[in-house]
């Protein structure tokens, strides 16, 4: 056996409402939850994409949670990477600059296929590229 796909995908922010703002708003996911000061949670196609407050998933659950979720969290950047064919990066690359979020790469990859890099409000390291990067149709 081994896994057949990503399920969900997390990230550590410092302000919720910030990444609600430009993970709903600049990126145009839709929200599906969200508890005030611990978490954010977004869909992304058949995905979500799970914001986190590290300070609130490093503490361990009470043992009566109904959720007994183990503490998790990251230190530093992290990064994501959203599947789009070469004219949606175009219009991302548009939208993005219009909110004046900066393009930090923008390339061809030696076996086909081009990504665009920028940063989230925290750092974290975002990217669109074809899928074709690494063999998908």
């Amino acid at each position: 056996m081994k896994p057949k796909a990503i399920l969900e995908a997390a990230l550590y922010v410092s302000d919720l409402n910030e990444a609600e703002r430009f993970y709903g708003q600049v990126l145009g996911l839709e929200r599906i939850a969200r508890v005030e000061g611990r978490h954010v949670f977004f869909r992304c196609g058949e995905a979500l994409v799970l914001l986190f407050d590290p300070e609130a998933t490093k503490v361990p659950p009470p043992p009566e949670a109904k959720l007994p979720v183990p503490p998790h969290g990251a230190v530093g950047e992290g990064h994501l990477c959203f599947a789009a064919d070469a004219a949606e990066i175009e219009q991302w690359q548009g939208r993005l600059e219009a909110a004046g979020i900066g393009i930090e790469a923008d390339f061809e990859w030696p076996a086909g296929g081009r990504s665009i890099y920028f940063r989230d409000p925290f750092g974290n390291s975002l990217e669109f590229a074809e899928p074709r990067i690494w063999g998908f149709s």
